[in-house]
């Protein structure tokens, strides 16, 4: 199968089985949108947004975040993963936004990727959902799918050169769709030590699925 054909019927089939494919942190602004980003690196939504009620009520914008103490931010993220360094991203990012940025969440990369606890894929996040983007993030979910599936070759073995290839083939329109597409498959079908093929619509067309079936593993 080419290329174009296998991203044409993966996307028919996201299409389909997932009209609705959003974030599953909780935010209401830009800002608590980039707080619970920086807040789920090598962390699950679920506990993030266990935290961010109490720190949103406490710190609302980025100026009553930029006047915090570490320690104290600590104190509402201490179950989140990196609690220590997360804290003192929060403040050194909300300081930063205040400085530059008038308290505002910029619009580009180059601007997001100047603020402590930002890296490419959270700008990119931050792009696509808040600004509705076309900008891929590839987080461990849509580095596993992407190529389990096939989408991108073997060769493809940093998140930049995963994110270059899907945008080569993804309609730029539905990049922020196909972001969540990738990430939900991930999280919910295709995990990571227990694949769900039996579940997958995307089993006939996946690479790996294939290869499983053609050497089944010994008992």
């Amino acid at each position: 199968m080419k290329k174009t054909e296998l991203y044409q019927r993966a996307i028919e089939y996201f299409e389909e089985a997932m009209p609705v494919a959003e974030t599953e942190l909780n935010y209401t602004t830009p800002f608590e949108l980039l707080v619970a980003v920086i807040l789920s690196a090598q962390c699950t939504d679920k506990r993030v947004n266990m935290v961010t009620p109490d720190l949103f009520a406490r710190y609302p914008d980025a100026h009553e975040l930029s006047q915090a103490h570490p320690d104290e931010v600590f104190n509402y993220i201490k179950s989140i993963s990196y609690p220590n360094n997360k804290a003192k991203h929060l403040v050194g990012m909300a300081q930063k936004l205040c400085s530059d940025f008038q308290g505002e969440v910029p619009e580009t990369l180059d601007e997001l990727v100047t603020l402590p606890g930002v890296g490419r894929k959270t700008a990119n996040v931050i792009q696509s959902v808040v600004w509705g983007k076309s900008a891929m993030a590839v987080d461990t979910h849509v580095f596993r799918v992407s190529h389990r599936i096939g989408l991108v070759p073997k060769r493809c073995t940093t998140p930049y050169s995963v994110e270059k290839e899907l945008m080569k083939y993804i309609p730029h329109d539905i990049v922020p769709k196909a972001h969540h597409w990738l990430i939900l498959h991930g999280r919910y079908v295709c995990k990571a030590r227990t694949p769900e093929c039996n579940r997958c619509g995307l089993a006939p067309l996946c690479k790996e699925h294939q290869k499983q079936a053609k050497n089944p593993a010994k008992e």
